[in-house]
């Protein structure tokens, strides 16, 4: 369960050591299982997007600052996805957030040496950095919420994707009307997948819904991090949105199992027209999610990121944030031609089916619930291999 929370027991989550704690995030404490954690990002209203990331904290909301790294690493995830090859240097897996992120390259380099991925530089033609112009330089002041997002982006894509040319599009704000921009920069730029962790109200949205319609490029979207209910650019018909789930390892044949994450977004929009490879009966227009994957702070994944604007160091994220960089990664990994968010619709086979757990209430139908096969919170499921993308 997810619950705000003002005090209560520190949480299980890597019993490290803590070098510090800093106190500039945003909104609540919330409880997720034994595991306090906080939204990177503001709330925000009108046309403007807060990130999906949610970093670890202590009872107090202090971001926990490991000196070792903690959570889930590459070889976790793509053991829990079955991933089993690096994708290839021809693939660009593109990432758009807001702000800037001043040590981009060097807190990536720290994460990749970390676990023994291939180094990813400017110098060796895998990493580059865009403003939302397309321009190496001339980068927006850095917000330290974005650039944890980041962080937590470039890693998933890191982890998903090791040999792909990871590319990050940094918008001049949060706002629909950068971020957009933003996005058609990373689809110019020749990217094979292009990830967006962030969202908000979808009402009036239609003016930017063309930003994210890219044929043949894997567009993916986190749905959200405050439960059941529908978030733009998520529910936009021409992306992947991705929802998000618990997963802890088991005793079972894959060695994992995973539930749906009480946080993740869903549910049935109220503007877009239902794609036609949906055919879920529950909801006339686009339904939220398509797929999914680890996005429980409870059960969070390893960042090296920003700590504060001059500081980084090893944080645990959870949120939808996790999940769609991580599914981008796999695009990227698979590196196919795709139509829109269709592949995973005609290859089932290639998926985990979560079936049980909810992220809130919707008279119990599978717009919030878990089920067999279909459902708003996860799905058709979670990578099984690169298969379905």
């Amino acid at each position: 369960m997810r619950h705000v929370l003002a005090a209560g027991v520190m949480p299980a989550i890597a019993a490290l050591s803590l070098s510090a704690s800093a106190y500039a995030l945003s909104g609540p404490v919330m409880l997720s299982g034994t595991t306090y954690h906080r939204a990177a990002c503001a709330q925000t209203v009108g046309h403007v997007a807060r990130c999906h990331a949610h970093v670890v904290t202590d009872k107090k909301g202090g971001t926990k600052i490991f000196t070792l790294p903690s959570g889930y690493g590459p070889s976790d995830l793509r053991s829990a996805y079955n991933i089993t090859t690096n994708g290839s240097s021809s693939a660009i897996v593109a990432i758009v957030d807001a702000y800037g992120y001043n040590n981009a390259e060097s807190d990536l380099g720290v994460y990749r040496s970390t676990y023994g991925l291939p180094s990813c530089t400017t110098g060796n033609g895998c990493f580059k950095k865009l403003n939302q112009s397309g321009q190496q330089g001339n980068y927006p002041a850095q917000n330290t919420g974005w650039a944890q997002e980041s962080a937590l982006d470039l890693d998933m894509a890191s982890a998903a994707c090791p040999a792909c040319k990871i590319y990050l599009i940094e918008a001049t704000s949060a706002s629909y009307s950068n971020l957009a921009t933003a996005v058609n920069t990373a689809a110019a730029q020749g990217a094979h997948a292009i990830s967006n962790s962030y969202g908000g109200g979808e009402s009036g949205t239609t003016g930017y819904e063309s930003a994210y319609n890219h044929a043949g490029i894997a567009i993916t979207v986190s749905s959200g991090d405050s439960g059941y209910g529908v978030q733009f650019p998520a529910s936009s018909p021409h992306v992947t949105a991705v929802g998000g789930t618990h997963l802890v390892k088991a005793s079972n044949s894959r060695g994992w199992t995973e539930t749906v994450w009480s946080g993740a977004g869903s549910g049935c929009s109220s503007v877009y027209a239902k794609p036609s490879w949906q055919h879920d009966s529950g909801c006339s227009k686009r339904t939220v999610a398509d797929v999914s994957a680890v996005a429980d702070p409870n059960t969070g994944v390893a960042v090296y990121g920003p700590v504060t604007s001059r500081r980084s160091g090893w944080l645990v994220f959870g949120g939808t944030s996790v999940a769609a960089p991580l599914i981008a990664g796999i695009y990227g990994n698979n590196g196919g031609a795709v139509n829109y968010g269709s592949d995973p619709y005609n290859n089932t086979g290639a998926l985990f089916d979560v079936t049980s757990g909810s992220n809130g209430s919707c008279g119990g139908s599978y717009l919030c619930t878990g089920t067999a096969g279909y459902d708003g919170p996860t799905g058709l499921g979670t990578p099984n291999g690169t298969g379905a993308f």
